[in-house]
């Protein structure tokens, strides 16, 4: 239906209750927007050719070019009167002439000027051709329901549509099926835009003499037609056009449209109406202003498909009628029932005429010669055939541990271990073939009670790809989970690296799994006569466990669950850390509790003696000094000017050389050695309450003092 709102038509679309609103002021009307397009000036072409039925007039220019036994050539431009004036030869009357003809005229007129001008007979030495120069401008009013009603300047080469361009295009209510052309108060010609847009129809042959009028009269119908079209919007009907001229102007049916079921809907008055057309009806039924076409979408159904399934050997949906018309016929078009088919049952799900469905059982032994077999299809019947064994949960393998390729692998019949290693790529140089494993889960459908045990384990040595005892029948089932384990004798190298002040510095391997750090310093040909073996330090890879720790631990401090001096963002959080240790009492006394046990990926440094002392944080000065013996930590502090006011003294500790680190307090001249570090921390800065805040906490306090002398004079009373 339609109903309106202002300036808008609602059209409610009758197969989906879904609403369409078209703004009227808008050019939703099919073809309306076609002059007001940015890209489509309809600018009348200037560099054609002179067209031969063109009509001179006032204002135009012609070029008058003769070749021959005489050269020459005329420019003149028509005059109000009609005429152009030759030299010698007074006034030419052109004016109303087409080109063709003025260039007959002045052939004839020229002959007495020039001399072997070719005659009527075509006999002459010179030859005489006239020409279109400058083009005249015309006045033209256009009229009507156009955007911009005017006179307008054109050139003489224009159309309709370049007037129609030029004064905005037809507005809301004008038509686009009758444009009408006036000259001389007389009715020349009535264009519809529809053909050209439609039908390439140009109204180009229709030129433009000066004082034309065009005349755009309001629009006599306007047509909605929605739905299953290819171009669905409003169309501007004529008197005795019909349905059938409003669905090939909408492009025509799309492919899913129900062409046996169209909807009209129609004002009347006071009522509405409704009208169901068809395919052969729209021809005869004419439309008129405000009718609504509604076309729907076909069923979603199929009128001649049947579909069989399972085990033929090519399921799918079929065609029926033809060739196949019975069960017999649509199992021989699938190919035939495979091999392990189940005959006794077949089931056939049917469509019942109050669309509800029933099954029937099919018995498709001897199909050849069955009853069954003869059994009509009708559409959408679905066709099931079974398989003759009970579907197995076949579930993957899996296998774990020292392969190439663990992982889960699908199941097959009689797979042994020795099978699913190969698919796994085979074992790793790590593997043991001492102990492989494998865990069954339990299965017992006709258990009544809650199982204590939930799974199986069994265990195998493999020797030349048999199990143990010479078998190598153990067959795999689905879900079994075999685990192939690293053998206890394959170890990889461990490497160490020493740098530094000894004999033959580089990469060390480790031969036992205790070897310690004098060793390894033994390997290396033993310090050189530049080594400082008090100030020598290791540093240490991470492990995974310490680097979880680590994680651990700052989360705590970011969380603030740990008060800590030192910011989490000045940590470094590194894989790597320095050891503390003291080579020199390690060579010393071997194995003892100096002495370090190594562990992969260590690299010990020894350094050449340095005999200066870093003084660094809250000092005055950081600096670094030449080493004293004997010299307490206050010399050194001294020589960097002294504490800073914000120093932390009693927090000063030292960082030697070696990774150790020592609180400094007292005044013992043995804190302090060759090449240490001192650090003096700074104090937390709190924030000083600015004048501000000071006096809001007195006016607090002074405010609290008098609440509570109020208090007590009311406990006093």
């Amino acid at each position: 239906m339609i109903s309106y709102q202002g300036n808008k038509t609602v059209y409610w679309n009758l197969e989906g209750d879904s609403i369409v609103i078209v703004d009227t002021l808008r050019n939703e009307v099919f073809g309306k927007n076609i002059f007001n397009q940015k890209n489509l000036t309809f600018a009348p072409e200037m560099n054609i050719p002179t067209p031969t039925n063109y009509k001179l007039g006032a204002g135009d220019e012609v070029i008058i070019d003769i070749w021959g036994a005489s050269q020459t050539s005329i420019r003149k431009t028509i005059t109000p009167d009609g005429t152009i004036n030759i030299d010698n030869l007074g006034p030419i009357f052109l004016s109303g002439m087409t080109i063709e003809q003025a260039n007959n005229f002045v052939k004839r007129k020229l002959a007495s000027l020039y001399a072997g001008v070719e005659d009527e007979s075509g006999v002459g030495t010179s030859d005489i051709n006239l020409t279109l120069g400058q083009i005249r401008t015309i006045q033209v009013n256009v009229m009507g329901e156009v955007v911009t009603p005017g006179t307008y300047a054109l050139s003489s080469l224009s159309s309709v549509f370049n007037a129609l361009y030029l004064a905005g295009g037809i507005n809301d209510i004008g038509s686009l099926r009758e444009v009408n052309l006036y000259r001389n108060s007389k009715l020349v010609t009535s264009i519809d835009i529809y053909d050209f847009l439609l039908h390439g129809k140009s109204s180009d042959e229709i030129r433009l003499f000066d004082g034309d009028v065009i005349i755009v009269p309001p629009y006599h119908s306007l047509v909605n037609i929605t739905g299953q079209v290819k171009r669905p919007m409003l169309y501007e009907m004529i008197q005795k056009e019909t349905a059938k001229d409003l669905i090939a102007y909408a492009g025509g049916f799309a492919g899913n449209a129900n062409t046996s079921k169209i909807t009209l809907s129609r004002k009347t008055g006071k009522y509405r109406q409704i009208h169901t057309l068809n395919s052969e009806t729209i021809a005869s039924f004419s439309l008129a202003d405000g009718d609504s076409i509604s076309i729907g979408k076909g069923l979603q159904l199929f009128e001649n498909r049947v579909e069989v399934q399972g085990n033929v050997f090519y399921p799918g949906y079929y065609e029926i009628g033809g060739n196949i018309k019975t069960v017999r016929d649509l199992i021989e078009k699938a190919g035939g029932l495979t091999e392990d088919a189940f005959l006794d049952r077949a089931v056939l799900t049917r469509e019942k005429s109050d669309l509800t469905f029933e099954t029937l059982a099919l018995n498709l032994n001897n199909l050849a010669s069955s009853s069954y077999g003869d059994t009509p299809l009708r559409k959408n019947d679905v066709l099931y055939i079974a398989a003759n064994t009970i579907d197995e949960d076949l579930g993957d393998l899996t296998i774990r541990g020292m392969v190439a390729n663990p992982g889960e692998y699908q199941y097959a019949d009689n797979t042994t271990i020795k099978d699913l290693i190969v698919r796994a790529g085979g074992l790793l140089s790590s593997a043991s073939t001492a102990k492989i494993d494998v865990s069954r889960r339990i299965v017992d459908p006709s258990s009544t009670s809650n199982a204590t045990t939930i799974a199986k384990i069994f265990s195998f040595s493999i020797t030349d790809g048999l199990i143990a005892d010479g078998k190598s029948d153990f067959i795999l089932e689905p879900y079994d989970q075999v685990y192939v384990r690293r053998s206890p004798g394959y170890q990889e190298q461990r490497n160490v690296k020493i740098e530094g002040e000894v004999l033959f510095p580089g990469t060390y391997t480790l031969t036992q799994k205790e070897q310690r750090v004098s060793e390894i310093v033994g390997l290396s040909g033993g310090l050189s006569s530049n080594a400082y073996a008090e100030g020598a330090r290791l540093i240490r890879r991470m492990t995974e466990d310490e680097i979880a720790r680590q994680k651990q631990y700052l989360e705590m401090l970011a969380r603030g669950a740990m008060k800590d001096s030192i910011s989490t963002k000045s940590l470094e959080t590194g894989v790597e850390y320095t050891v503390g240790i003291e080579l020199d009492k390690a060579i010393k006394n071997p194995r003892s509790e100096y002495d370090i046990v190594l562990r992969a990926d260590d690299k010990l440094i020894i350094p050449e003696f340095n005999n200066t002392i870093k003084i660094n944080g809250a000092v005055m000065h950081p600096n670094t000094v030449l080493y004293k013996r004997g010299q307490s930590l206050k010399y050194y502090i001294e020589q960097a000017g002294g504490y800073s006011d914000l120093a932390e003294k009693k927090r000063a500790y030292v960082v030697y050389m070696n990774g150790m680190t020592a609180k400094a307090k007292g005044s013992s001249k043995d804190l302090i050695k060759p090449g240490a570090e001192i650090i003096v921390p700074t104090k937390e800065q709190k924030e000083k309450m600015t004048i501000g805040q000071t006096v809001a906490l007195a006016s607090s306090v002074t405010s609290m003092a008098s609440v509570i002398a109020l208090l007590i004079n009311s406990l006093t009373k």
